[in-house]
């Protein structure tokens, strides 16, 4: 099962991918992608130690593109590298749960780079693998904008989650991503509410959704202990009384419904 989770920046969408990936380890081997430019998922995973993004690993790029990272347009480089291999490699083992493993995908930030250039060619290819081929659960924290997901890719996938919190903005997020995923051919999508405090809150986002005609999931409340987990750098899931955990488990349920 492919699942790839966005949403406005701010919403919680890494810490419930990471909370995600720990909770269907328990029973399923699960790859957590880190395909978000601002890379906190090992965060919320409690991996605190340094991470080298694979947009960066100057030596790997050369060797299966033929060709350095930030090469100009005009130079040739192989369009479909070998990355079979890769997620045996580069992946981080989750020191609490072997049936998780960690990849942060990283991203090309030169300006003059654009879409065409040795890095980001590895990073699709990684990421056509992941999803075409790989057999485990793989769950991919994206960033808002889904316009770098190829098609084909794109299709593979089971389910877009878009997480977001009950306010006028995350809606506008919200829509623009669904207008995306249109476009590149992913059919399923729901959305989860996170951080909702009352009841007020709820009926406004549900209403709003309504008229995007996209269904819930799952509503997660506004927790204090996801903000203690954050600031002691540790999983969610070690805080067993956590409201917010609760749900993410129920929520988790009904996402294994769809792989059932």
């Amino acid at each position: 099962m492919k699942i790839a989770i966005t949403g406005k920046g701010g919403v919680g969408k890494t810490t419930f991918s990471g909370t995600l990936a720990c909770i269907l380890a328990e029973k399923y081997k699960v790859y957590a992608i880190d395909a978000d430019p601002d890379m906190n998922l090992a965060s919320s995973l409690g991996i605190t130690k340094e991470i080298t993004p694979i947009s960066k690993m100057k030596d790997l790029i050369k060797e299966r593109t033929g060709a350095e990272p930030g090469s100009s347009f005009g130079e040739v480089f192989k369009a479909n590298p070998k990355t079979s291999d890769l997620p045996d490699l580069l992946s981080i083992k989750y020191s609490e749960n072997e049936n998780l493993k960690l990849m942060v995908m990283g991203t090309v930030e030169k300006g003059g780079d654009g879409c065409v250039c040795p890095a980001s060619v590895l990073l699709k290819a990684l990421m056509r693998h992941l999803v075409l081929k790989k057999d485990e659960i793989v769950i991919l924290d994206m960033e808002a904008g889904i316009e770098h997901f190829g098609r084909k890719t794109a299709e593979a996938v089971d389910l877009m989650i878009v997480v977001t919190e009950p306010s006028s903005k995350s809606f506008e997020t919200v829509e623009r991503i669904k207008i995306l995923s249109k476009d590149i051919g992913i059919k399923s999508i729901a959305c989860v509410l996170n951080k909702v405090s009352n009841k007020e809150e709820l009926e406004f986002a549900e209403n709003n959704l309504k008229k995007m005609n996209l269904s819930i999931i799952g509503c997660i409340p506004y927790d204090k202990e996801v903000s203690k987990a954050d600031m002691n750098r540790e999983p969610l899931i070690n805080y067993k009384n956590s409201k917010a955990l609760f749900s993410i488990r129920k929520i988790s349920e009904k996402v294994l419904e769809l792989k059932n």
